[in-house]
């Protein structure tokens, strides 16, 4: 004789169904953890993106300034009367020998699209005020390029008066 302990027990409906359900929980909070790291998996990826972009773009702004500078020390290395510089470096005078090499020099350089759209150089003349009335020369250096895949023209201006 066994006794009434002993008996094995039938799993009530409820239970099995609990259980089952339970199962499907799981396998949910699987897809929702992985679908959340997709997700930021994703961000790094363009994070790493924006990052590769960003440093193409200030690359670009320092070999722009840096054209601009030499331009500017070019400038202040020759005869700086105004009508002399006008007549060298504006990017307006006809046969500009100063402007002419320096142009050859920032297409060489490597920033792009400068072919498309060439630097402008203007010079403004600067009357000269109080004691010292000797006038001076306002240069505007304007370097344009457009970055590959850019939709338009980005630009450098830079300003320097030469006395």
């Amino acid at each position: 004789m066994t006794h009434p302990l002993h008996l094995p027990r039938t799993a009530h409906p409820a239970a099995v169904a609990a259980a089952t359900r339970e199962h499907g929980a799981a396998l949910l909070e699987i897809v929702c953890a992985l679908l959340i790291f997709g997700v930021g998996v994703l961000g790094l990826v363009k994070l790493q993106a924006v990052s590769v972009q960003q440093a193409g773009d200030a690359r670009y702004r320092a070999l722009a300034a840096l054209q601009a500078s030499d331009l500017i020390g070019k400038m202040w290395v020759s005869d700086r009367t105004p009508a002399t510089l006008a007549a060298s470096f504006s990017s307006d005078a006809a046969n500009g020998a100063g402007y002419a090499s320096w142009l050859a020099a920032v297409q060489a350089s490597g920033l792009p699209g400068v072919a498309g759209r060439p630097p402008t150089v203007s010079i403004a003349t600067v009357s000269g005020l109080g004691t010292n009335s000797t006038d001076s020369s306002l240069a505007t250096i304007t370097v344009y390029w457009k970055a590959p895949g850019d939709g338009g023209y980005h630009n450098h201006v830079a300003l320097a008066q030469v006395k």
